[in-house]
């Protein structure tokens, strides 16, 4: 008979209880968090009036700083991996229908697949279909390799190894008139800079691939 110790140690699922006092706690930090960014607000509306009250500001002057600060913390954010991106709004990628037909096989010599470089921010329902990788670094940001390109591409043949189930911006996306690659479409003149090695990572994630009629 074996002996008990030699048999393979497994840990016990946690139970519903655990599982209760995990989000009691998480919830709770949660609702301290919002306290907190509550009174920040308040604080900071309370100041934006009375700069406003006493000439010191206008609205307009505000929202057109508050749109550069934004677009410049989301930069940030997006290189030291700060925050959680998803697609918005969210699609049913099996019945998008808003893609383009592009002759890939034809023109992936000359642009070397270079939408497989772009990062994308998956969906929820990429997601817990549980197929799609993402950056476990950033999410859910598409995983790519060492070389920045999607781990779902096959290098030899230039395929993606999860066609029926890859995400709304791989089947949106439309090169032809992205200057990021494209310099001219009609003529195959692709732009030189998809060839550097650092290539697109000075991009915004947000801003890099989207889905385009």
């Amino acid at each position: 008979m074996a002996d008990e110790s030699d048999r393979p140690q497994t840990s016990a699922p946690p139970s519903w209880q655990q599982v209760a006092e995990g989000l009691l706690y998480t919830h709770g930090r949660l609702n301290e968090n919002t306290k907190a960014t509550l009174e920040a607000a308040s604080f900071l509306y309370g100041l934006v009036e009375l700069l406003q009250e006493k000439a010191l500001i206008s609205i307009d002057e505000l929202d057109q700083r508050k749109h550069e600060v934004s677009q410049r913390l989301a930069r940030k954010n997006s290189e030291k991996g700060i925050g959680v991106l998803l697609q918005e709004p969210e699609t049913d990628k099996y019945t998008f229908a808003a893609g383009v037909t592009i002759d890939c096989e034809n023109r992936v010599a000359l642009c070397k697949a270079a939408c497989c470089r772009l990062p994308f921010a998956l969906s929820k329902q990429d997601i817990r279909e549980g197929i799609v990788q993402w950056d476990l670094g950033q999410p859910y940001l598409i995983a790519q390799d060492d070389t920045g390109y999607c781990v779902h591409l096959d290098r030899g043949c230039h395929r993606c190894t999860i066609h029926e189930q890859r995400p709304v911006p791989c089947r949106g996306y439309d090169c032809r008139n992205d200057r990021r690659i494209w310099l001219d479409f009609a003529n195959r003149v692709v732009n030189p800079d998809i060839l550097r090695d650092d290539w697109p990572r000075d991009l915004p994630a947000e801003d890099t691939r989207s889905p385009r009629a």
